[in-house]
């Protein structure tokens, strides 16, 4: 049985942007043992996948942190007798690793990032509005250079259904025939995320709609404030803040009829269990290829600005310093969008 080891650490949304590859490639290959190394907080995205998938915990706080630490993971990861390696991330940590598997006569192929790409997309001047290829495409480019071409026909982590609801009856009521809409307000920086003080416009209507359930999600004591504040005034949301893991969150998230969510992990997670995903874009940009998955470019909301997208990933601060491109988003335009959907 071939072995064959994919790597890919990074932030949420990103690792879970690898699972409807994997997943696709372990029912297209079940002959091949997988098995992806990832940091051990994201193991829980992991745990559906078909049985040929295993988990790879690295500790890279600990263990595994720094040169030293690298080198100890390989000399772990070498006992383990991979025979291919599919590097989906290709940053210095993980060139120094599979650098070391080469030396060790270890096929290693590595994804192709297209910075050149991204970076005319995103200059200031002269922008070339490209769609770059996703990197759903770009992880299944890896694994085909291995010689194991793919159909990405992945689905949910939950196949034809949804999650255990079991598992969180006990934190959340009875759907019933109510509309379950998920709110995630928060992303990790400013130029992505869509104002509170009008994203609060879109919790107050929808709390305020009879057979309309609202979940909030989120993370971190900021955020849970945030939360704190909007259910005094809507008492009828519900804010998974502390309830839920990743996990249930999964769970939940497969019982919505839709998500509202910034281009962060929450967008990819939704995306994960089937739930259609009303996507809010300000410094960044769909076609840097970093869309959920199977989402449709209807439902993203953006504005047409010759500034944008002036980031890949949205660390940029705005050059403008207004942010023109979220706080000039209508709150009645987010409502009509989440509307289509649910009615």
């Amino acid at each position: 049985m071939t072995r064959i080891l994919i790597i890919r650490f990074s932030a949420i949304g990103d690792v879970a942007m690898t699972i409807p590859v994997i997943y696709s490639f372990a029912n297209q290959y079940p002959q091949v043992d997988i098995t992806v190394l990832s940091r051990r907080v994201l193991q829980p995205l992991f745990q559906e996948m078909p049985p040929n998938v295993h988990y790879y915990a690295a500790d890279l706080k600990g263990k595994h942190k720094g040169i030293r630490g690298v080198y100890r993971l390989y000399k772990e990861l070498k006992a383990e007798h991979f025979d291919m390696i599919a590097d989906f991330h290709n940053v210095i940590r993980t060139k120094l690793l599979c650098t070391l598997f080469r030396f060790a006569k270890v096929r290693v192929e590595s994804v192709s990032k297209g910075r050149m790409g991204k970076q005319k997309l995103t200059r200031r001047r002269n922008k070339i509005l490209k769609n770059q290829k996703s990197s759903f495409r770009r992880f299944a480019d890896v694994l085909e250079k291995l010689g194991y071409p793919i159909l990405l026909n992945f689905a949910s982590i939950y196949g034809n259904g949804k999650g255990d609801f079991s598992k969180i009856a006990s934190i959340i009521p009875n759907k019933g025939s109510d509309i379950w809409i998920g709110i995630a307000p928060f992303a990790k920086h400013e130029g992505k995320i869509y104002p509170l003080n009008l994203q609060e416009k879109v919790v107050a209507h929808f709390a305020s709609t009879n057979h309309v359930k609202v979940f909030l999600f989120g993370g971190g004591k900021e955020e849970a404030n945030v939360f704190d504040n909007w259910l005094k005034k809507y008492p009828t949301v519900i804010s998974t803040v502390g309830k839920l893991n990743m996990s249930t969150e999964l769970i939940l998230m497969s019982y919505l009829d839709v998500m509202l969510s910034m281009d962060s992990a929450n967008m990819h997670m939704a995306s994960l269990v089937d739930i259609p995903v009303i996507s809010i874009w300000g410094a960044t940009h769909p076609y840097a290829g970093f869309m959920g998955w199977k989402q449709l470019p209807v439902n993203t909301i953006q504005l047409d600005m010759p500034c944008r997208p002036c980031s890949v990933y949205g660390e940029s601060p705005c050059y403008r310093g207004d942010y023109a491109c979220m706080n000039n988003i209508d709150p009645e335009r987010v409502i009509k969008k989440i509307e289509g959907i649910i009615y």
